[in-house]
């Protein structure tokens, strides 16, 4: 069971490396436009913060 279980792990992960640096047609990976993302949702996640420790629910940003 354990070496079953290693064989879908293994085949899970490499599918979501194949799928996270496969290239468009522009030369781009989906690994490129998520590390594009993230100034910005970790900007809103400290504004989200921010309204939690102030006692606000999280308004939709």
């Amino acid at each position: 069971m354990g070496l079953f279980k290693t064989i879908v792990i293994s085949a899970a992960v490499y599918g979501a490396y194949k799928f996270f640096t496969e290239t468009d047609a522009l030369g781009r990976t989906r690994l490129d436009e998520i590390k594009e993302q993230v100034p910005e949702l970790i900007g809103k996640a400290r504004a989200i913060k921010e309204d939690l420790t102030d006692g606000y629910l999280p308004q939709e940003y």
